[in-house]
């Protein structure tokens, strides 16, 4: 049976989450991107805590979705920075890296996170 997009981005993401795992010293930032907005998250998975959050829904209407996801990143790492956290993994969530992931990748790179 033929998987649809959402299917085969879910299997792409539990192949991807076996293989990373946020810990206190290194946790993990998890993107979510739906076709308006997106989000993005500082998590600790051995406590279970989100550190750091951003998401697009606060921005400007004005703006790209492009240029909202470079604003997102931006905006995420300097409150992951100042939640102490400077190094992080990055989840991108069974998306592709390309666009918008991309983008946000970069703010949050801009920002200060090293990952």
């Amino acid at each position: 049976m033929a998987l649809n997009k959402e299917q085969k981005r879910l299997r792409i993401k539990k192949r991807v989450r076996g293989k990373i795992i946020g810990r206190v010293d290194l946790p993990r930032l998890s993107i979510y991107r739906s076709n308006k907005e997106i989000y993005a998250q500082v998590i600790d998975d051995a406590t279970g805590k989100t550190l750091a959050s951003a998401s697009s829904r606060s921005l400007s209407e004005s703006a790209t979705k492009i240029e909202k996801s470079v604003q997102v990143g931006k905006e995420v790492a300097e409150k992951a920075k100042a939640a102490g956290v400077e190094k992080v993994v990055f989840d991108r969530n069974g998306f592709v890296y390309h666009g918008r992931v991309e983008a946000l990748a970069k703010g949050a790179r801009e920002g200060g996170l090293v990952f």
